[in-house]
């Protein structure tokens, strides 16, 4: 049967004292949570498969907050998106809510969370962020950045930016934010993407990444993928889901 998996962990990693990174995977949420050992769903192809990483904003108080409103959000609306508008409808929906939330809790006033996901159906894939966490095409031998990060170039000699332009909520007053959507067919023969937060892609190249990939499948490379960036340090919080499309054979 033709079916989707997802494999995805959620970490800490070396330096922050928490996790403020959050999950949604079709209706299941992980927040805030701390898992070292790959968790594998399946799910049929056919009906909208949400895979969607937050990553609360550090600095500000209340990330943790911020991203589990919207990964459990999105997980909510999920059977519903089913096309560019729906998703950007979501979203604006979850910035809104962010903002709601501080009105409601004025010591969480200013905190935000980025997003980046992708949307699953029968013939295409609907890829969205809102800040600088990922979506990368792993189908082939190299990566292909599906994604657009919500920052400037980074400064000479340095690879990253810590400087993010645009999130859901993040700021005192209310903002309304522009949300990047784009729409790929899925490839006949199948198709594997990475969804990730920065405390992957900023300690580890895309060159290391795609090695990984290119030897190790589904839980074995989400594994992989988590102990390069511990290796590397692991100076933030590490979320990470490979989702591969397996069609009939």
């Amino acid at each position: 049967m033709a079916h989707i998996a997802v494999s995805a962990l959620s970490h800490e990693g070396l330096v922050r004292e928490h996790n403020e990174d959050s999950l949604a995977i079709g209706p299941w949420t992980l927040c805030a949570t701390v898992t070292e050992s790959p968790q594998t769903l399946l799910f049929p192809l056919g009906a909208p498969c949400l895979v969607a990483v937050a990553d609360g904003l550090g600095g500000h108080p209340g990330g943790e907050v911020a991203s589990a409103l919207v990964a459990r959000r999105l997980a909510a609306l999920a059977p519903g998106l089913d096309d560019p508008d729906a998703v950007r409808e979501a979203l604006l929906a979850c910035n809104r809510e962010v903002f709601e939330a501080t009105e409601q809790t004025p010591e969480l006033a200013g905190m935000g969370t980025t997003v980046a996901g992708l949307v699953v159906t029968s013939t295409e894939v609907i890829v969205f962020n809102v800040g600088d966490s990922r979506v990368l095409d792993a189908t082939g031998g190299d990566l292909l950045r599906l994604s657009t990060d919500d920052s400037p170039p980074p400064p000479p000699g340095r690879r990253t930016t810590n400087i993010v332009t645009q999130t859901l909520g993040g700021s005192v007053s209310p903002r309304t934010v522009d949300p990047h959507i784009a729409v790929h067919p899925l490839p006949a023969a199948g198709a594997r993407y990475l969804v990730c937060s920065d405390g992957l892609t900023d300690p580890v190249p895309d060159e290391e990444i795609a090695d990984i990939l290119t030897r190790h499948s589904d839980s074995a490379a989400a594994f992989e993928l988590w102990k390069a960036a511990i290796d590397a340090g692991g100076p933030d919080n590490i979320t990470l889901a490979l989702v591969s499309v397996h069609h009939d054979e």
